[in-house]
């Protein structure tokens, strides 16, 4: 999968994809190649039923510095449709991100700053070096992080995010931890890598289709009104009981013995 990628690194193993940021010369800074090759690898993904669970890390000891100097200095010559365009294409990078319907696994060393922000935000379990530093940092350069601001703004609620957006300080995995950015704090690359080995170990113990429907509810149930929400919950679950893999997964139990899942 890896094949004409020159900004990410795409590992198969098994049922699991792994992706790594590869621009270590620029601490992985985003640029538009590397948008559009990270979209185009996340979408193969998802096309890819044999796949289950997606990692993401990057390389040289550095998750994701943000936006890249030389893109940013290109963008001052930008039109208006220009930048509607880069910043549309941004947005879509994260959007893939957050819909896919593999469970993301996010692995944080070094620095995560600004869209770093925003990839952390947009995986569904995230282990963080405890030397790891974090920051919303647009606006010490006059930006907003707006492209990633639905996705922080979620992960996160109102108030931190208003508190993280605003001051634009520099944060530990420790306080990452406490407000919800991370789930976990390893310490270094082994005790990381250690980490999502046994998370992504957990996701392939489940069923397939259980994932696959879970993540899907929780993102609809997030876009439901209050007053619709239990519909949807009724729905879903009348709706999974009688699957094949709900009926294997519950004789396995009452048999006392491993379920044999088939892929989603």
């Amino acid at each position: 999968m890896s094949i004409g990628y020159k900004t990410i690194k795409a590992e198969t193993r098994g049922e699991v994809l792994s992706i790594r940021l590869y621009r270590p010369q620029v601490r992985n800074a985003f640029n538009p190649e590397l948008i559009r090759e990270l979209k185009e690898a996340v979408r193969a993904a998802e096309a890819d039923k044999s796949l289950r669970v997606l990692t993401l890390r990057g390389e040289g000891g550095t998750f994701c510095s943000g936006g890249d100097l030389n893109w940013m200095k290109e963008s001052l010559a930008f039109s208006d449709r220009e930048n509607y365009e880069d910043a549309e294409n941004l947005y879509g990078l994260f959007e893939a991100l957050d819909q896919c319907r593999l469970p993301i696994v996010g692995a944080v060393d070094g620095f995560a700053l600004g869209g770093g922000v925003g990839l952390v935000s947009v995986c569904d379990y995230v282990v963080a070096d405890a030397a790891a530093v974090f920051s919303l940092s647009e606006v010490r350069v006059g930006l907003v992080p707006a492209c990633i601001g639905p996705f922080v703004l979620r992960k996160l609620g109102e108030s931190q995010a208003r508190a993280l957006f605003l001051s634009s300080e520099r944060f530990t995995a420790e306080r990452a931890l406490r407000i919800g950015l991370v789930h976990e704090v390893a310490e270094g690359f082994h005790g990381v890598t250690a980490a999502v080995d046994r998370v992504v170990g957990s996701i392939l113990a489940g069923s397939p289709n259980a994932i696959h429907v879970a993540k899907a509810f929780l993102r609809s149930l997030t876009r439901t009104a209050p007053g619709s929400q239990g519909a949807l919950a009724v729905r879903t679950l009348a709706e999974i009981r009688v699957s094949g893999e709900a009926q294997e997964g519950l004789r396995a139990f009452l048999e006392k013995r491993p379920p044999k899942w088939k892929s989603p």
